[in-house]
């Protein structure tokens, strides 16, 4: 969940008044306790059902947050709000990241394939403006899972094995990529490989020395697991 600062940073929705002091209540609920079902629903009480003309930002981010607690049936529902809406830029390439990532794991795999080609031009485009087309693993895990969810696991493989450069010892980054790998792994039914990967990925979490949040180890000990039982 991004903090009041950066949501505003990024320019993800309007941030006046009485909205702002909600979403900071709901920020500190966050550090306090991470990613949960209530956390969800209130977030989508106070910013997207009660809200006449909701933020994409705000649909974006919820999506995120239900797929954080499992829940994609809620974050497919979420983002088909934005479906025929005009949307350019950031906000843009963040609702096909979400939107890839929720239709693969909850299954559409020929809807996420559809996705995928309608919007790959602009995702590369878009990505090779900002310079960060060889570096972005948030793009790179979510056109591996719309392969893997097809069952093409050599393609999803292919698509990870994209030069990433760790940046530093308490990278996030790095470690939810190698959680996508264990993924993979287990849907391929390689349990060789699915044991390396998970040794991997718990000794890139034994690498941490710091983390944001109290909750924030247990959390990322519990994706390892989730992911090596084939859930992400």
């Amino acid at each position: 969940m991004l903090s009041s600062s950066d949501r505003k940073r990024m320019k993800f929705t309007k941030v006046i008044g009485a909205d702002n002091k909600k979403y900071e209540e709901l920020y500190q609920q966050f550090c306090s306790y991470g990613y949960t079902k209530e956390l969800c629903e209130e977030y989508a009480d106070a910013f997207v059902n009660n809200v006449k003309k909701p933020e994409a930002g705000d649909i974006i981010q919820l999506a995120a947050m239900y797929e954080a607690v499992y829940d994609y049936k809620s974050a497919v529902f979420y983002l088909d709000m934005l479906a025929e809406k005009k949307l350019s830029g950031e906000i843009k390439y963040h609702y096909c990241m979400k939107n890839l990532r929720a239709l693969s794991l909850s299954g559409k795999w020929r809807d996420a394939e559809d996705f995928r080609t309608e919007n790959i031009n602009f995702i590369q485009t878009y990505m090779e403006k900002k310079k960060l087309l060889n570096d972005d693993v948030d793009m790179h895990v979510a056109l591996a899972l719309v392969d893997c969810a097809a069952k093409r696991f050599s393609y999803a493989f292919k698509t990870m094995n994209f030069g990433y450069k760790p940046k530093g010892r308490n990278d996030e980054q790095l470690l939810r990529m190698f959680v996508a790998v264990v993924y993979i792994y287990y849907c391929s039914g390689d349990a060789e490989g699915l044991e390396q990967a998970v040794i991997n990925a718990r000794s890139c979490l034994k690498l941490f020395n710091e983390f944001r949040f109290t909750w924030s180890k247990e959390y990322y000990e519990s994706l390892v697991e989730n992911a090596a039982n084939g859930i992400l």
